[in-house]
């Protein structure tokens, strides 16, 4: 009867603490990328960035306190690193349709709720070979919101590709992997959110593809395009998240007290809890991995910070949204079956989603060597054909 007692106390905790977590106020302000274009002005490259903050509370406004920018530049092998280079900025902000230069200030500025506030910002390089060195730009936005919540500190970061708009000549590196099927990796550039998912595969895919093949697209690099990543300083994380990480091992993204934060704003303390207790039961028995069937795709698709390549591997990825929608989608353009999945170098291999579940089986014992790769080798389209 204690047991009980103590069971049931520890239930309504739970169920309360969820409570507070979903119901305690919050900023319902987001920075979103609209778009982006390079041109050559005055001798200089001109690089412009649109963007907009918007609210969707419908009864709260909340004030935009602060916002910088900072970038960061990456040539194309491998990612590296660049410093040093000179440029001007100007930020813009739409009054009335018309965009309002700030000189470098940013005045706290109201959001009303069920409203938006669109941004521009404009680079100037000064460097003449700036184009030759640089392929990638790195854009953080710091920001703070302040409202009936308190104050919130916020950063969000946007790939700028600055060759996106060239014609670019199309890599394929062909991999046997047994005796009846072979795979084709498709090499693309370093994706972002100002990717369209459906029309950059299709993109880099028309022409390549044959008649019964099997395109797969790795569930991270689809997350990534369509914006769901996260930098841990947007999580406050809270007791129950410093806690129940260390019920993982190390390498699991959900050993971190940010990684297990994000679990918990998505599917509450309580559930998390029923399934550590459960999983931990089975695993006695000798059966794994109950806690994530338990959790459903949403743990087992959390990628931590280092779990990604530059510059995302100081961003926690989550899962991707719509995946059936956007297998149906490429499916029909391209007129073969597509799926998402979620492959790794220990042989494990998820479906997430397909345009036609009987082709789930063949990708589960072709991918196994996952010819992806899991390193920098930006081959995240794969084709699955059937030898000759």
């Amino acid at each position: 009867m204690i047991l009980i007692n103590i069971l049931l106390v520890l239930l309504i905790f739970l169920i309360l603490s969820d409570f507070y977590i979903k119901n305690s106020p919050k900023s319902k302000l987001n920075l979103v990328p609209i778009s982006y274009k390079i041109k050559k002005r005055d001798g200089l490259n001109e690089l412009t960035i649109d963007l907009k903050i918007t609210n969707s509370s419908k009864t709260k406004e909340t004030m935009v306190s602060n916002i910088n920018f900072e970038l960061d530049f990456f040539k194309n092998k491998g990612n590296e690193f660049c410093q040093n280079f000179n440029y001007q900025e100007h930020i813009y902000i739409d009054e009335n349709k018309k965009f309002k230069n700030l000189n470098n200030y940013w005045p706290t500025t109201i959001i009303k709720s069920n409203s938006e506030l669109f941004l521009r910002t404009k680079y100037k390089f000064s460097n003449n070979n700036f184009r030759e060195k640089i392929k990638y730009l790195w854009l953080k936005v710091f920001w703070e919101d302040y409202g009936h919540f308190g104050i919130s500190k916020n950063k969000d970061c946007f790939l700028i590709n600055l060759d996106n708009q060239k014609q670019r000549p199309k890599e394929v590196f062909e991999i046997s992997i047994n005796n009846k099927y072979k795979a084709f990796a498709i090499k693309t550039d370093l994706l972002g959110c100002f990717d369209n998912p459906v029309n950059t595969v299709i993109e880099y895919c028309k022409g390549i593809v044959e008649e019964n093949d099997i395109l797969t697209i790795g569930e991270s690099p689809l997350a990534i395009m369509q914006n769901r990543y996260i930098a841990p300083q947007n999580l406050e994380y809270s007791l129950f998240s410093k806690a129940f990480c260390y019920f993982f091992h190390p390498t699991s993204s959900l050993a971190t007290a940010c990684g297990m934060q994000l679990l918990i704003n998505r599917i509450g303390i309580t559930r998390i809890t029923f399934a550590l207790i459960v999983g931990f039961i089975f695993k006695l028995v000798g059966i794994k991995g109950m806690f994530y069937r338990l959790t459903g795709s949403e743990s087992s698709l959390i990628d931590d910070i280092s779990g990604t390549v530059t510059p995302y591997d100081k961003s926690i990825v989550m899962g991707p949204l719509n995946a059936d929608l956007f297998c149906k989608e490429v499916s029909k353009y391209l007129n073969i079956d597509v799926a998402v999945v979620d492959v790794n170098d220990l042989g494990g291999v998820k479906v997430l989603a397909s345009s036609n579940k009987t082709v789930n089986k063949i990708l589960k014992k072709n991918l196994i060597s996952n010819p992806a790769g899991n390193g920098d080798e930006k081959t995240p389209i794969v084709l699955i054909r059937e030898k000759k």
